[in-house]
C-alpha cells in the first residue's frame, strides 16, 4: 500500500508559462527556455559527478549569464531578477489541488522534492496556493546531490520513515523518474508536453495526462 508521493514541482505541478513569457522578452527563440533548463541540468549533473555541489540559485544564475553571452546579448542585474523571479510565481495546473486532495483523502501524504532551496520551496507552493496541500517538503539542500542522483530519494524515504516499496515519485521528467525508480521507487509519469519518454531510462509504472486520473491510479495500487 502506498503510503507517500513525492511530487517534483516545475512543469510538474508548476505551469512555466509565466518564465516563458520572460525568456521571450528577450529571445525569438521558442526553444530558449527548453535549453536553458537543459544547460542547467547537465551543469548540475557534472557537479554532482565530481562531488561537488552549488546550490540551484547559482547554477541558475549562471547558465542564465551564459546563455545571454552565448547569444551576444546584454545580461544586467534587473533582467535577471525579472526572468529568475518568475520561478517564485509560478501558478498551479488546474488539475493539481484536485489530485492532491485526493490522495489526502486516502491518508496518503503529500511530499515536495525539488532541486531548489527549502526556502524557495515554501515560496513557490505558498504563491500557488497549494502549501496547505502538502506534508512537507524536501530539498536537495539536505544532501548536496541533485536529482537524479539517488541521494535525495533516499533521503526523502528515511525522513518518511517508510520503505521505498510504499513510495510513489509523480514528475513530468523522465530523468527525474529514472533517479527515483533506480532507488527502488515505484514511478508515475506526468506528460505535461509532447515529448518522447527516454526508451534508455527506465519505464514508469504509471502514465497519464491528467494529475487526477494518475491520483487514482497510485490510489489503486496494492
Amino acid at each position: 500500500m502506498i503510503k507517500t508521493v513525492l511530487f517534483d514541482m516545475n512543469e510538474t505541478m508548476l505551469d512555466l508559462s509565466l518564465l516563458k513569457e520572460n525568456f521571450d522578452k528577450y529571445f525569438d527563440d521558442s526553444y530558449v527556455l527548453k535549453y536553458w533548463f537543459t544547460k542547467l541540468l547537465h551543469t548540475s549533473t557534472v557537479i554532482g559527478a565530481m562531488d561537488e555541489y552549488k546550490n540551484f540559485g547559482e547554477l541558475a544564475e549562471v547558465v542564465l549569464e551564459s546563455l545571454f553571452y552565448e547569444n551576444n546579448k546584454i545580461f544586467t542585474n534587473e533582467i535577471k531578477v525579472e526572468i529568475l523571479g518568475s520561478f517564485r510565481n509560478l501558478p498551479a495546473y488546474d488539475d493539481v489541488p484536485k489530485a492532491l486532495k485526493l490522495l489526502k483523502e486516502n491518508k496518503i501524504r503529500v511530499v515536495a522534492v525539488s532541486n531548489s532551496s527549502l526556502e524557495m520551496i515554501k515560496e513557490q507552493l505558498t504563491n500557488a496556493g497549494i502549501i496547505n496541500l502538502f506534508d512537507t517538503y524536501y530539498s536537495v539542500d539536505s544532501v548536496k546531490k541533485y536529482k537524479p542522483f539517488k541521494d535525495i530519494y533516499q533521503y526523502a524515504a528515511l525522513k518518511e520513515e517508510t520503505s521505498v516499496k510504499n513510495i510513489v515519485m509523480v514528475a513530468s521528467h523522465d530523468w527525474d523518474l529514472f533517479g527515483a525508480k533506480k532507488a527502488g521507487f515505484t514511478t508515475a509519469y506526468i506528460k505535461r508536453k509532447e515529448e518522447i519518454f527516454n526508451p534508455y531510462y527506465l519505464e514508469a509504472n504509471i502514465k497519464e495526462k491528467n494529475l487526477v486520473d494518475l491520483a487514482k491510479k497510485i490510489i489503486d495500487i496494492k
